[in-house]
């Protein structure tokens, strides 16, 4: 089987290579008036999309096959007492030039919206926002010119509010009623808390959508399940998609904090899970999310090179 490794959002082996250049809501109300606000914010936002062109670039010389855009590439885009200003348009040369090499590089893509981004809320209110988050990233997905097949969203289940049963309804019933052009790009993760991988698989089944399986997630949060009977069916919910399944890889920091993410990958855990994954012997992907990003993808490929256990094809591609 083959499998592709990629990584998140800033690539530190790139002079400036972190495309999340913001400001703080209190600086922006701090600065003269809306013409100065509305400038530093084009500034900041050409600078990240640049920075994004320079890491595609990058990816493409190292073999990294799998990336995912930060969510800040456009500073404070969903907050409400923000200016509304149309970045699309303003940038659309940009943003067409990203999506251009997302495909000539044949490079996968995802954005993965942050953790106050919750479908299965009770509040309209809570609800009302993850909405308008989902849609800025679309927004930017549409202004590359990526279809809901070429680039998804990663989002959680949510919590639980007192009853997993309902949250879990409340979380099919609130999908069903978003706009079709938010709803196709979604797959759905096994949080390290609340919704275990079974759950998610359920829930995945009941939609049609594909699941991302986050073995680190796994480890902390399962009600005894094995791998080894759901890796199979997690892997057929991507049946439908033009890419193979997807899954996420990380370590605990340390025996204190098991659900923060280690600088680099361990790889005797990371080889727990490929030994799952043959026996089914499909191809996947794997995203990296170490805190050292890129450094992360490289070093895991040294060792699992070392390791003689798999065949190296590039830089971010092993066969197993």
């Amino acid at each position: 089987m083959k499998i592709r490794f990629g990584y998140v959002a800033m690539a530190l082996g790139l002079q400036d290579g972190s495309p999340n250049k913001t400001i703080t809501y209190k600086r922006y109300t701090e600065l003269k008036d809306d013409e100065i606000r509305l400038y530093k914010l084009k500034d900041l936002t050409k600078q990240n999309l640049e920075i994004s062109r320079r890491i595609l670039l990058y990816n493409k010389a190292s073999d990294i096959h799998l990336y995912r855009f930060t969510s800040k590439l456009i500073p404070l885009a969903t907050h409400a007492e923000v200016l509304n200003w149309n970045y699309t348009d303003m940038f659309k040369k940009e943003f067409e030039e990203l999506g251009r090499l997302v495909k000539d590089i044949g490079i996968r893509v995802s954005a993965h919206p942050d953790h106050f981004t919750v479908i299965n809320t009770p509040k309209t209110d809570i609800l009302k926002a993850a909405v308008a988050d989902l849609d800025y990233h679309v927004r930017l997905f549409e202004a590359m010119n990526l279809t809901e097949k070429e680039a998804k969203l990663v989002v959680h289940v949510g919590g639980t509010y007192g009853s997993k049963e309902k949250a879990a309804e409340r979380f099919i019933e609130n999908f069903r009623h978003l706009d079709k052009r938010l709803s196709k790009r979604i797959i759905l993760e096994n949080d390290d808390k609340s919704f275990t991988a079974k759950e998610v698989l359920s829930i995945c089944k009941a939609l049609s959508i594909p699941m991302v399986l986050d073995i680190h997630h796994h480890w902390c949060n399962n009600d005894g399940e094995a791998l080894e009977d759901l890796w199979e069916d997690i892997y057929n919910t991507w049946r439908n998609e033009i890419s193979p399944p997807k899954i996420h890889v990380s370590s605990p920091k340390d025996n204190k904090n098991i659900r923060a993410h280690a600088d680099y990958v361990d790889i005797e855990f990371l080889m727990g899970f490929l030994s799952v994954a043959k026996a089914l012997d499909q191809d996947f992907d794997i995203m990296i999310e170490a805190k050292m990003k890129d450094t992360a993808l490289l070093r895991a490929m040294t060792e699992l090179k070392a390791m003689g256990l798999v065949s190296i094809i590039d830089e971010g591609t092993i066969e197993y």
